[in-house]
């Protein structure tokens, strides 16, 4: 397609690179890692994939599906020839043996319920239906569909440790391995490759009706030493087991079940699954009663004695009264409490609260109130020698390769964790006020008896206070209002006191660490006046508090703390000698439970080159749950872009044209010397982790590399960036690194109690046979146990070695303009997030 002055080139194709060496710099330290070898002595296995469709009677949702494929190989044992298969708890099911037919239908009734009732001579009745005139003998019916899909060799795996890997074989051979090892997990709780035991010594009270619960996390991986099992100790929400009225009383944090709010209550409640201490069976609750269990009627038939000709007669009953009478149950709370309904639409069936209990290991997956998230998180650490010797027992307690189908396929899996060669990096030297240099030591500086960098003055600046101390407080009698009339009402007085105008910057004193006014103040702050703000909860006042504050306020107003010594001297390898653009980009994916909430995609971008700690951000909502982002390049009906990419752009270039003073004036973007362009860009890429989902979640999947590569890659190369500078210039070079949170591949000392130090680097061993990524912790954690980053480098035309791109990668970790200590990730991807996660504030 022609360009004005230029052509835009045909999209093409880009493979994931592969490993081009190992570093080297930095001095060695051997390690341990939660990877455990395994063997596979036999090659030639082949497993038979084949699709499973489990349908019910009525058509409703299957939720035991686990227990319905157990009693089809039960029933069918002939049919199928008493083969052993993997089942993965949804559509797919695998066998080392194919099976008589490719396909198969089969009728499963796992048990038979008897719906019984109580007539006039007092019989037993578990629950009450409304409108149901018959005793009826009820039979949960199910139809199970087997259909042959594929064959998946098992030796594609030692093809792909060799670095041969050409198609999915690889990934579908581990998912087999994966499900296997699932299948045998089931008797417990398994949650994709987490398991759950129902043991009391792995519970843990969090609060608020929740409790944590410890699990296991197990995966195979294809790496440079070989085919592993990962295996990690995981902490998940669930909901405390016990009374269904206790819990409600915990989780909204009242005494009195009189107090209770049942529009929260209902809310909650649904689809958990209870069971009535008088029957030995789980129900899934599907709402509660219109009216409370004395007045709440319903119909049933009972024989009459003085009826002649013996018909049963409809009579009106509540449900307080029939359990209490006709059942013989003692209710003593729940007359005044709605029911339970645990039937469905058209056949309600309502039980009274009291009876029941829900039943263990129901996941949590809803939002948490911050100090309840802080409990979790507290429980969930355990410091490095503890979380090893866990991770040791675990392996060899539950005996993972004890499995007819592993022993089948040779697979063996050794008891001891796999051993690395690592390096620790050299710290970066960062550069302060008055050219002073500041020598981190294990991650971690200050700024005692120093100054900043560059500092910003502020000319016209106010103090807001939630307390009358200062002629600008809140008036107490608004502290029960709604968060956005106090808000109002603040800058009213604000106004009235003529200091809005011209103002650069208001610090706001808030009541709480946790208040509700926190979006809505930065919301008018920064949409309507473009004022910047700092809220703060001075709870605790010392040196250390008040330095994180100012270094929050200086970079806010465009001043730098700190920058790095070779940054500040224009030494950084490769960066140095052309003009790069930094970019970081994130996508947090909305709350849990919640399919309204829209994403959110931020961009980030570096300013200044050669500098690479100054940073624009770029935020917008899309669709929710989307994971990639669609609105890098957004062409408007006029013909002009209105995507994330455009802004960063010019930003970049007009910052070059003002550092370099040039003599001629910027006007718009087309008319730009090729010497202001971005020649290269450097992109980091991850998606913020659901807190509610941490057990399972690493940030890009391995399978969305490749549309990292191709789709957004395109978005910003041919549309974005060709579309704005219409002259003809060189096509950027590109470096494409996708950052992961890896939460279970951990790393420990083999001869020290303490965390890995500030900046280990593994690219050995544990990482892809064939891909370039590598794990590094530039952080130092105090606390717990060192979680690493995981990059994945999927494309790097610029040409760094690994040693160059493995000391920049931590290097960035040590520009957080916010912190005085080295961050997990890279300084653009946690502007990244924070863009993402205010823009989702407001």
């Amino acid at each position: 397609m022609e360009e004005a002055g230029g052509s835009c080139p045909k999209p093409t194709k880009r493979s994931i690179i592969a490993r081009p060496g190992f570093g080297s710099s930095g001095h060695p330290i051997p390690l341990l890692s939660n990877h455990f070898k395994v063997s596979v002595n036999v090659t030639d296995v082949v497993f038979y994939q084949y699709s499973v469709s489990i349908t019910a009677e009525d058509n409703r949702v299957v939720d035991e599906k686990r227990k319905i494929i157990d009693r089809l190989c039960q029933t069918y044992s002939c049919e199928l020839a008493g083969k052993s298969f993997a089942y993965d708890g949804e559509k797919t099911l695998y066998s080392l043996v194919r099976l008589p037919q490719s396909w198969m239908e089969f009728t499963v009734v796992p048990k038979e319920s008897i719906a019984k009732r109580c007539n006039a001579d007092g019989g037993r009745s578990f629950a009450v239906t409304c409108e149901r005139s018959k005793r009826r003998l009820r039979s949960e019916t199910f139809k199970v569909e087997i259909v042959y899909a594929a064959k998946i060799p098992l030796n594609s795996l030692a093809l792909s440790l060799h670095g041969n890997e050409t198609n999915n074989n690889t990934r579908d051979a581990l998912r087999v391995l994966d499900s296997i090892l699932k299948n045998r997990q089931s008797r417990w709780l398994p949650l994709r490759q987490t398991f759950f035991h129902d043991d009391p010594k792995n519970f843990t009270d969090v609060g608020g009706g929740i409790t944590g619960v410890r699990g296991y996390h197990s995966s195979f991986r294809t790496t440079q030493g070989g085919l592993s099992l990962n295996m990690d100790v995981t902490m998940t929400m669930f909901l405390t087991p016990g009374p269904v009225i206790d819990f409600l009383k915990a989780n909204q944090n009242v005494q009195d079940p009189c107090c209770i709010d049942w529009v929260k209550a209902k809310s909650m409640l649904k689809n958990l699954r209870v069971k009535p201490r008088h029957r030995n069976k789980e129900y899934k609750i599907i709402g509660l009663s219109q009216k409370v269990c004395k007045e709440q009627y319903f119909s049933m038939k009972v024989r009459s004695h003085d009826c002649a000709n013996g018909e049963p007669q409809v009579v009106k009953i509540t449900v307080y009264e029939y359990f209490t009478k006709h059942c013989g149950i003692e209710l003593t709370d729940s007359a005044c409490l709605p029911c339970l309904d645990v039937g469905n639409t058209k056949q309600p069936i309502y039980l009274p609260i009291e009876l029941c209990t829900l039943v263990p290991l129901q996941r949590y997956a809803k939002a948490l109130f911050p100090t309840l998230r802080a409990s979790l998180v507290a429980s969930s650490r355990q410091n490095p020698q503890d979380r090893k010797r866990t991770v040791i027992d675990a392996v060899r307690n539950y005996r993972c390769d004890d499995d007819s189908l592993l022993s089948a396929s040779g697979v063996s899996i050794e008891r001891q964790m796999m051993q690395v060669d690592s390096r620790v990096l050299e710290t970066p030297t960062l550069r302060v006020g008055n050219k002073e240099d500041v020598f981190p030591r294990n991650g971690r500086w200050n700024f005692n008896y120093k100054t900043l960098f560059k500092t910003t003055c502020i000319d016209r600046w106010a103090v807001q206070i939630e307390s009358p101390r200062t002629p600008i407080w809140e008036d107490p009698k608004s502290r029960g209002d709604k968060p956005l009339d106090r808000v109002e009402n603040m800058f009213e007085m604000l106004n009235r006191a003529k200091l809005l105008k011209d103002t650069q910057f208001i610090l706001c004193v808030l009541p709480e660490k946790k208040s509700d006014i926190y979006g809505p103040w930065k919301k008018k702050c920064l949409c309507d006046f473009g004022i910047v703000t700092q809220c703060i909860y001075p709870s605790t006042i010392n040196d250390r508090y008040l330095t994180n504050v100012l270094l929050k306020i200086n970079s806010k107003l465009g001043g730098i703390n700190s920058l790095l010594a070779i940054e500040d001297s224009m030494q950084i390898p490769l960066i140095k000698d052309t003009p790069t653009m930094i970019l970081g980009m994130g996508v947090s994916l909305g709350s849990p439970g919640r399919s309204d909430i829209p994403s959110v995609a931020a961009v980030v971008g570096s300013l200044y080159w050669p500098h690479i700690s100054r940073y624009r951000a770029s935020a917008r909502a899309q669709s929710p749950k989307e994971e990639m982002i669609d609105a890098l390049y957004n062409p408007l009906a006029n013909g002009k872009d209105d995507g994330m990419m455009r802004k960063l752009l010019e930003d970049f270039c007009h910052k070059q044209w003002k550092q370099t003073k040039a003599h001629y004036c910027f006007q718009v973007l087309e008319n730009l010397s090729d010497t202001w362009i971005a020649a290269n860009l450097f992109i980091f890429h991850h998606r913020a982790m659901p807190w509610w989902d941490n057990n399972n979640w690493n940030g890009v999947a391995e399978s969305q590399f490749s549309k990292v590569l191709n789709v957004e890659m395109e978005q910003i190369l041919l549309q974005a960036y060709q579309d704005h500078f219409k002259s003809e210039v060189d096509i950027p070079k590109f470096t494409v690194i996708v950052a992961q949170k890896d939460r279970h591949t951990k790393l420990f000392q083999d001869i020290s109690p303490e965390n890995v130090p500030s900046g280990t680097v593994v690219d050995t061993e544990i990482v892809h046979p064939r891909n370039y990524d590598f794990y590094l912790c530039a952080h130092a954690s105090m606390t717990g146990t060192s979680r690493p980053a995981h990059y994945h480098i999927l494309l790097d035309e610029i040409g760094f070695s690994p040693d160059e791109l493995q000391n920049l990668i931590h290097a960035l970790s040590y520009v957080n303009q916010r912190s005085t200590t080295a961050i997990r990730t890279v300084a653009p991807l946690r502007y990244a997030n924070l863009a993402h996660d205010r823009w989702g504030s407001l």
